[in-house]
């Protein structure tokens, strides 16, 4: 009920009509795709396996390394959305513009995600689960009530009013997974601190990273900062309640994936 209540108000918000404007500044859409699809998903998986598996090694179990490495992995795969706008609004982005770079992200989630933390993780099988559980289900009922919705009362209704009646639950599901998450992680927590520091360090590596990447090939491309700098945010910035929902549908409440994407939400804001 928790994960569902994350996931399906970021599905009403896939405007699959915004993207019809890609074409008339295709840069800023180029930089996003290529930084968040083609370069953060692997760098995640080969920062975070050094620092797992080679660096922390002495301090982190093989079991517990390959869990955090999955829990790390489906934050790299799932770059953000929701919080982009906040994000965009604090650095003075070009809201319209912002408002395409998240929904061809969104539509890109939808086809990507899955094949890609399939072949991160090495299990072909993660695939029809990722979709069934975790994308599918939300995806369609998200779809459906835009539509009626729209067709009742219209676009300003739908943006304005009958969305953010969702802003609550989405929090309200999160901060109640992330206690109960806690509450089974508790004794792994007060028993291994450092591991919560040992996980935080590669994720703050790779955010840090992204975003310059981002920035900084915007910036080369002279590109206004409108449009840099949510560029840059967004590859920074995770799809955190997929990540935490996925982690729990794959690997369970109890495993590592799952705090390595709670320490991610913990990291990610502060950054």
């Amino acid at each position: 009920i928790l994960i569902w209540l994350m996931i399906y108000p970021m599905m009403l918000k896939v405007d699959f009509q915004s993207v019809k404007n890609v074409g008339k500044r295709p840069r800023g859409i180029i930089v996003t795709c290529v930084t968040n699809w083609l370069i953060k998903p692997f760098t995640m998986f080969g920062i975070a396996y050094l620092f797992f598996y080679v660096i922390f090694k002495t301090f982190i179990p093989a079991e517990l390394a390959e869990e955090y490495l999955a829990g790390a992995v489906l934050l790299g795969a799932a770059p953000c959305t929701a919080m982009v706008f906040v994000w965009s609004y604090l650095t003075k982005g070009d809201a319209a513009y912002t408002l395409v770079q998240v929904a061809v992200n969104d539509l890109i989630i939808l086809i990507a995600f899955a094949p890609i933390v399939a072949f991160l993780l090495g299990v072909g099988g993660l695939i029809n689960t990722l979709l069934k559980y975790s994308i599918l289900l939300p995806l369609a009922a998200g779809v459906i009530t835009r539509i009626m919705i729209i067709r009742r009362k219209g676009i300003e209704y739908f943006n304005n009013v009958f969305i953010k009646k969702f802003d609550n639950y989405t929090v309200g599901g999160l901060l109640l997974t992330l206690i109960i998450l806690f509450s089974f992680q508790g004794e792994t927590i007060l028993n291994n601190p450092l591991h919560i520091v040992l996980i935080a360090v590669p994720l703050v590596l790779q955010t840090v990273l992204i975003f310059f990447v981002a920035y900084g090939w915007a910036k080369w491309w002279k590109l206004p900062h409108d449009i840099a700098a949510p560029a840059g945010m967004i590859g920074a910035s995770n799809f955190f309640e997929l990540a935490v929902a996925v982690a729990i549908s794959l690997f369970g409440l109890q495993s590592g994936a799952a705090l390595a994407t709670v320490v991610g939400v913990l990291v990610e804001v502060p950054v």
